[in-house]
């Protein structure tokens, strides 16, 4: 039974009125709900959350920028906002097999220097915004996911419709079926992360990235670890490139110490990777054996771990941020600066400047149309300079690891050196990230070593790590469109990549009864990271929204 046919037997759907509906409430959303209650407190507002609270799918590395968090709520400080660690140190690693070069601090491009950053738990500071909103009126509904763009006889959108509950793996409904909700706004916000499902369709439906390079992409996975406390450095913030990416694969990784003993590390693999045998998981578990990243962890016990992707394309890759009824924020439209690997300033402040026009909007009486007032204020903005400046920095790396690091230099460390505003030159890509494989038997092998269970690790113990759980008797969030194309075109010609490129060992191929092989999809260990919907050659497999609640349950991320 289809969702249509559902609702027309189940339905109408009950429907909320609001002044503004936001979908997500990460950084971006609450940031916009906050801020839309601090202009005027009469507005009814309401944040849709798909996790089990705000924080719970929240990913990052993470060293944050408290400039745009200043901004919003200026007495965070005293209000207890957990940006509890000052970054104390920087260092820029590159690696080879077993030896590490130390990059000169004077050396260090001002993209990499965090004086005045703050290692944190992006999770604890989602938590506590959300706080922050519901005590200025904020209405917020953890466990509930959007599932459906609502669209008005104009065509505008006027609002989102949540998953319905109830519904078993045979799509029919069960004794607890429940029928979603229309939640309806004057203007809705969309603050899905990166990749979002919904903001993928409304960048199709309204053509948002006409004329624009292609999204980019990284997946990044992360562990947090507990160390014995004459190993902890609180505030180290260490980065690394080369080993154990090569020369064509776009990657490095991060190590922040926190405080409590706390340290949380993990991997960036770019997904524009050619090599289809490469995958990004192992590539992790491989880096923490280097000498220069295990000193920092040996001893200790990992308590953590989750994945995530990132948009990595930066302004070059921005979609238009405004369309008939509703705005794109934070990485929900790409305003991540993979120059800084910083993201959730960019996310907060494209928060506030939406929220701004929103509000201005409203006050004049109207609804359902474009705000243009949003994406004006933002190519004014300090965020559009800090992001025009880093624009060229993926697209330098598509030539080549060796290259990409030079460009930044020259970029991001020299330019500045000379008191030059630069880059005067613009860098496109054309390919998307989805195209660039190679076929399997075209290019080396990668075996990698076993885990030791100790240092390194499996996917399956990983994901019970990161408290993920979805109900059972649901359809598979996890579909395709060709159930044919995993075993003939992805297996056949790839040597099927999602095997590899899934975090969470969600896709196997096994024997069927007769010995040929098929796809298994494992959706019970979806930790939501969204690679396979970005990754798949063939475009086949689409991420749709589980019901509400289900995924991880970061605790500490």
């Amino acid at each position: 039974m289809t969702s249509a046919d559902i609702l027309a037997q189940h339905g109408p759907r009950e429907s909320m009125a609001y002044d503004v509906v936001v979908v997500g409430a990460g950084p971006a959303g609450l940031a916009t709900a906050i801020r839309l209650k601090q202009i005027n407190a009469e507005l009814s507002v309401v944040v849709l959350e798909k996790g089990s609270e705000p924080g719970a799918h929240i990913l990052s590395g993470a060293v944050m920028d408290p400039r745009a968090i200043t901004e919003l709520l200026p007495d965070w400080k005293s209000q207890g906002a957990p940006l509890l660690q000052p970054v104390t140190g920087d260092e820029v690693l590159f690696l080879s097999e077993k030896q590490a070069r130390r990059t000169p601090q004077w050396l260090i491009p001002g993209c990499l220097h965090n004086d005045g950053n703050v290692v944190i738990s992006l999770g604890a500071v989602t938590k506590w915004l959300g706080e922050q909103a519901e005590a200025l009126g904020v209405e917020i509904f953890p466990g509930f996911a959007a599932a459906e763009v609502l669209y008005n006889d104009q065509g505008a959108v006027r609002g989102v419709a949540t998953g319905n509950l109830g519904v078993g793996k045979d799509g029919q409904p069960t004794e607890n079926f429940q029928l979603g909700m229309e939640l309806l706004g004057k203007y809705t916000v969309f603050a899905e992360g990166a990749r979002g499902h919904l903001g993928k369709q409304l960048i199709a439906h309204f053509h948002l990235d006409e004329g624009r390079d292609p999204q980019s992409y990284a997946l990044g996975i992360k562990e947090l670890w507990e160390v014995p406390a004459d190993q902890a450095k609180p505030g180290l913030v260490v980065h690394t490139a080369g080993w154990p990416m090569d020369e064509q694969t776009y990657g490095g990784g991060f190590l922040y110490h926190m405080e409590g003993n706390k340290v949380t590390l993990g991997f960036i693999t770019g997904l524009d990777y050619q090599n289809p045998w490469i995958s990004p998981f192992e590539e992790m578990q491989r880096w923490k054996t280097h000498p220069a990243i295990r000193a920092h962890i040996e001893g200790g016990k990992r308590i953590s771990y989750g994945a995530r992707a990132i948009t990595a394309g930066g302004l070059l890759s921005l979609p238009k941020l405004v369309f008939p009824g509703g705005v794109l924020v934070g990485c929900d439209a790409g305003t991540l600066n993979a120059a800084r690997i910083k993201g959730s300033h960019a996310a907060i402040k494209t928060g506030m400047l939406a929220a701004e026009a929103a509000a201005a909007a409203l006050k004049a009486g109207r609804s359902a149309d474009e705000l243009s007032a949003y994406p004006e204020a933002f190519e004014k903005s300090w965020l559009h300079e800090e992001l025009h400046q880093a624009r060229n920095f993926k697209q330098w790396f598509k030539q080549g690891n060796t290259i990409g690091t030079l460009m930044t230099g020259i970029e991001q460390w020299l330019l500045p050196k000379l008191g030059l505003k630069g880059p005067f030159w613009t860098v496109h890509r054309h390919a998307a990230d989805h195209t660039r494989l190679h076929a399997a038997d075209q290019v080396e092998r990668i075996r990698y070593p076993k885990p030791d269970g100790k240092l390194t690790f499996d996917r399956l113990s990983s994901v019970f790590v990161s408290n993920t759980n979805h109900e059972e008797n649901q359809p598979a969030h996890l579909t395709l469109k060709d159930a044919s194309v995993p075993v003939d075109v992805n297996l056949t010609r790839y040597a099927g990549p999602e095997s590899r490129y899934c975090p969470a060992g969600v896709y196997e191929f096994v024997p069927d009864a007769s010995g040929e092989e098929r796809l298994q999809i494992n959706a019970q260990n979806c930790v939501h990271c969204k690679t396979c919907d970005i990754k798949d050659p063939t475009q086949n497999i689409v991420w749709v929204t589980p019901e509400g609640g289900g995924g991880p349950n970061y605790a500490g991320m």
